[in-house]
């Protein structure tokens, strides 16, 4: 009785166990129904050529050499690379437009500017009046506050209208010495800049103390007028400073300027330094070594290649190397270079760029392309997958049936 009983129970597991292997086999036509981390190859360019399922018309460019260096050329360029076009030192002593001059004028005896003809301000003798009993008067008289006209002009009385923008005040002061000759006595005259407009930098943005910054004869960095205004707010890798000298413009984080000499470059009358906080980020799904996750870039410049590197490349168990996915708003200057007829919207151009880590020529390209703020990353599911999942989920169904077999002998 007890021989019959044991030897039906491993009878009754092993028939449990082939109805779950029924019930999962029948199953098996319907694993697309098991979850997965994002899509496979074949279902982005499916998906790219259905147009219910892409509303937005979506392209899917391959990442050649040439998309490569395309995609190259839209880094935006070193702060240093506005020093190269003009390499003379920075003249922050010069009087322009808008500025506002004080203007004393020293003269001997009745001067044409002191009140009444009589002394005034400063009276000294010299060694030879002195010796002879009398005095030989100075005068020191200062204009009225004398501002700049846009033409670049003042007008001084007695010197007439002078052109004096570009000029040092030293410069400025010899013209009127120059001009009142013949009409006063040894005239010697002093100009100070009293309020500068023109050798100023305006610094705007994440600062605590933003404003006009005005530069001196000490040659101040960028760095230096971010840390007069205050200094930035916020961490310097997520501080992005514009600058714009004249027509040109070009950007770096704040750590770059910090970091790099050669990049932190002196500043220019007439620069604007706009301090912006951006913490640039790009965005990773499917089957990556790492969980989906938001990635911050930690440096002025991240090509795909670094980009796939931090989040750990593809997944050994999971992915399909041929296909990542590089989801990008791209500007509709770039998409017309690339023959991408596909209408923008107000976020850009939407472009997928498929690169294929199966070809060595993809590592190359993909160390030129350089990353964009808010751009997606995705990693192709390798077709088995599923597959992979659906025998882990029968192993597990049908371990039990199993351990229960065994433990009925």
């Amino acid at each position: 009785m007890t021989r019959s009983s044991s030897s039906r129970l491993p009878r009754t597991a092993f028939l449990g166990m082939l109805g779950v292997l029924q019930v999962s086999f029948l199953t098996l036509a319907g694993c697309s129904a098991m979850p997965d981390s994002g899509p496979t190859e074949s279902g982005v360019l499916q998906a790219s050529r259905d147009t219910k399922r892409n509303p937005m018309d979506f392209a899917v460019l391959p990442v050649t050499p040439n998309v490569a260096a395309i995609l190259a050329a839209e880094i935006p360029p070193f702060i240093s690379s506005l020093d190269t076009a003009d390499n003379a030192p920075a003249q922050n002593d010069r009087v322009g437009a808008g500025d506002v001059l004080t203007i004393t004028v020293f003269e001997l005896g009745n001067g044409l500017f002191s009140s009444g003809g009589s002394l005034s301000a400063v009276t000294q003798a010299n060694g030879m009046g002195a010796a002879s009993g009398g005095a030989t008067g100075v005068t020191a008289e200062t204009l009225p506050p004398t501002e700049v006209e846009t033409d670049g002009t003042i007008l001084v009385p007695y010197a007439g209208r002078l052109h004096v923008a570009g000029k040092t005040p030293q410069a400025v002061a010899a013209m009127i010495s120059a001009g009142l000759a013949g009409k006063s006595q040894n005239p010697q005259v002093m100009v100070r800049i009293a309020n500068d407009i023109s050798n100023t930098v305006i610094v705007s943005g994440e600062v605590h103390h933003p404003g006009r910054v005005t530069l001196s004869t000490a040659q101040e960095r960028l760095s230096d007028l971010i840390a007069i205004a205050g200094g930035a707010i916020y961490p310097p890798e997520d501080t992005h400073v514009q600058l714009v000298r004249r027509e040109h413009t070009a950007s770096t984080d704040l750590g770059t300027l910090e970091s790099y000499p050669a990049q932190d470059i002196r500043a220019r009358p007439g620069d604007r330094l706009h301090v912006i906080y951006q913490p640039r980020t790009y965005t990773v799904f499917g089957a990556a070594g790492r969980d989906a996750t938001e990635t911050p870039f930690k440096s002025p410049h991240v090509s795909l290649a670094e980009a796939l590197a931090r989040v750990g490349g593809p997944s050994d168990s999971r992915a399909d190397p041929n296909a990542a996915f590089l989801f990008r708003f791209e500007t509709p200057d770039t998409a017309k270079t690339l023959n991408i007829t596909t209408p923008a919207t107000p976020l850009g151009v939407p472009v997928v760029y498929q690169l294929d880590l199966m070809n060595p020529t993809s590592y190359f390209a993909a160390q030129r392309v350089p990353m964009k703020s808010h751009d997606v990353l995705v990693i192709a599911n390798a077709k088995t997958n599923r597959f992979y999942k659906f025998t882990q989920l029968i192993s597990t169904l049908i371990s039990p049936a199993i351990t229960a077999a065994w433990l009925a002998r």
